[in-house]
């Protein structure tokens, strides 16, 4: 790979995923596969002035290892200096890079009643940590080859050829193929920033998708919500972007509203396995039926975790003429086939969609219509032909998306 490439990439991670602050403490975590990168990553965390970088690395192979060998209690157990951890992250909060490479199928064959049961049970205990940590710090979710995801995407290619294959791929994805990186992505913020200021100015109560694949799905949205994209800020104004990639424009939808029948278009990779070919009905705004051709009850168990898992938490638009779809290539990874084309998520919503969630409570926020849950579980619905009618207050119906595509 091109080490000049990589470079720019991992100062994008560092000056626009995190836009680290002098002297901030930032954790990487990074799975074994790409080691010259990360250190390339926290040499430019460096330059932009962290103050302190701390690596926490991960090997998927020793999961089902540990699922296979410890007793369910074993992996529940958290330890006082697991739980010390959390509490020391919520009193400094670093900003988090996350480096995912990890094996679509990775898990394939482990006990998914065990993984599903240990990672409820401590998912559980984390999550008050993780909400109170919410909107204050910075963090960003990027990728970089692994072998066996390589060669997952490149079946027909030796694995070094892979490799290098799905690195030129992520870098084009990541808008980060060219010199000067940053100073696309502050062009591309600008661009989705004004398709926000659009949406949000029609002050839509609903959203409407059909496509040819049977999808059709009535959406509400809550009063003076917010469509958001691109950049995000914590609440003290450090601007990040969380996601590379990221071509998405969303809001959180109200929870409890949404009915009819949608039909996802791409796999959906959850805890190491694909499920594929699948469709979610709604009534009432809850799920009421999945069907899948594959994995259909690691579905039905993902939508089981707790109530909040069977409603929606997010609303995604994307154009199907993305350059991460019209790169032919099926990622078999959430945050690269997310961007692809639209997508909604099953699950917990963000509360920067409300304008002045700062100032609200949790319960304040559920009250609104914000969804809470263990999950955030995106899967893709976007297709050539999708429709997507937005409904204002006075019922005026506006078209959103014609054909796959913007409609404006």
């Amino acid at each position: 790979m091109n080490k000049l490439q990589m470079r720019r990439y991992a100062k994008l991670l560092a000056k626009t995923g995190i836009n680290v602050k002098k002297n901030q403490w930032v954790v990487v975590q990074a799975e074994l596969d790409q080691p010259e990168f990360v250190e390339m990553v926290v040499e430019e965390l460096y330059r932009a002035g962290a103050g302190k970088v701390t690596v926490e690395w991960s090997h998927q192979n020793l999961l089902p290892l540990h699922y296979k060998y410890q007793k369910e209690a074993v992996l529940e157990k958290f330890e006082k200096w697991e739980i010390a951890k959390l509490e020391h992250r919520v009193e400094e909060l670093p900003a988090m890079l996350y480096i995912e490479s990890a094996d679509p199928d990775g898990l394939k064959g482990m006990d998914q009643e065990k993984y599903t049961a240990v990672r409820t049970a401590r998912t559980k205990v984390i999550k008050p940590y993780r909400d109170e940590m919410e909107n204050r710090y910075q963090w960003c979710i990027a990728a970089v080859p692994g072998k066996a995801w390589a060669k997952k995407v490149f079946p027909d290619l030796m694995v070094n050829t892979a490799v290098e294959r799905l690195w030129d791929a992520i870098l084009v994805a990541a808008r980060a193929d060219g010199p000067d990186p940053v100073r696309e992505w502050l062009h591309h913020n600008d661009e989705l920033a004004a398709k926000c200021d659009y949406l949000n100015r029609l002050k839509l109560v609903a959203l409407e998708y059909k496509s040819k694949n049977g999808t059709d799905l009535k959406v509400g949205l809550i009063e003076n919500s917010s469509f958001c994209g691109g950049g995000e800020e914590t609440i003290d104004g450090k601007y990040f972007n969380p996601n590379i990639p990221s071509e998405e424009i969303f809001i959180s939808p109200k929870a409890g509203e949404a009915e009819g029948i949608v039909y996802s278009t791409k796999p959906l990779s959850y805890q190491g396995e694909l499920i594929e070919d699948f469709s979610v009905r709604f009534e009432g705004g809850k799920v009421v039926e999945v069907k899948a051709k594959k994995n259909q009850g690691l579905l039905e168990k993902m939508i089981s975790m707790d109530d909040g898992a069977k409603m929606l938490g997010e609303c995604a638009l994307i154009a199907y003429d993305s350059p991460i779809n019209n790169a032919g290539i099926l990622f078999y990874n959430t945050l690269f086939d997310e961007n692809a084309s639209c997508h909604l998520a099953l699950g917990r919503g963000f509360n920067e969609c409300i304008r002045g969630f700062e100032r609200m409570s949790k319960e304040e926020l559920k009250a609104k219509g914000i969804n809470d849950s263990l999950i955030h579980v995106d899967f893709m619905i976007g297709s050539e032909d999708l429709e997507i009618v937005g409904i204002t207050k006075s019922g005026e119906r506006v078209r959103i998306f014609e054909n796959g595509n913007w409609a404006f």
